[in-house]
């Protein structure tokens, strides 16, 4: 994968109606059924993860941030294709660290297959797995 870094805003980078902005308290976990190569013919969407450097977690704070620039935003779908583990902390969590997001993402990718992407990129450690 290609990567570049400039210090220019997204915002100023990509028009509006491209860009969604990933959080896990995002409502939109469907979304991804569109998530396309672009020689699919799909139109190109630009994702953006939201990470945050931060001992607590803060809920929404990301979700809060994209509807203040008037973006989209997805979550990735493991309430869909995952379930809650039984464990002795009774911890689920949809937060993942930005480089779990990118192994899910670059997964999917390449297989076109959810179960394969979470599996390789949700840690058991945040109480979920795929079912049976």
């Amino acid at each position: 994968f290609q990567i570049d870094t400039t210090p220019e805003s997204y915002l100023d980078l990509f028009p509006l109606d491209a860009i969604v902005y990933l959080t896990p308290d995002s409502e939109n976990g469907k979304y991804f059924t569109c998530f396309r190569h672009r020689d699919t013919g799909a139109k190109d969407k630009v994702y953006i993860l939201g990470g945050l450097v931060d001992e607590s977690i803060r809920k929404k704070l990301t979700l809060q941030r994209a509807q203040e620039q008037s973006l989209q935003t997805a979550r990735l779908p493991i309430r869909e294709y995952m379930v809650k583990t039984v464990n002795t902390k009774n911890y689920h969590s949809e937060t993942l660290a930005i480089n779990q997001v990118f192994d899910v993402l670059a997964t999917y990718y390449e297989t076109r297959s959810w179960p394969a992407a979470l599996k390789a990129g949700v840690s058991s450690g945040k109480g979920y797995t795929l079912p049976e």
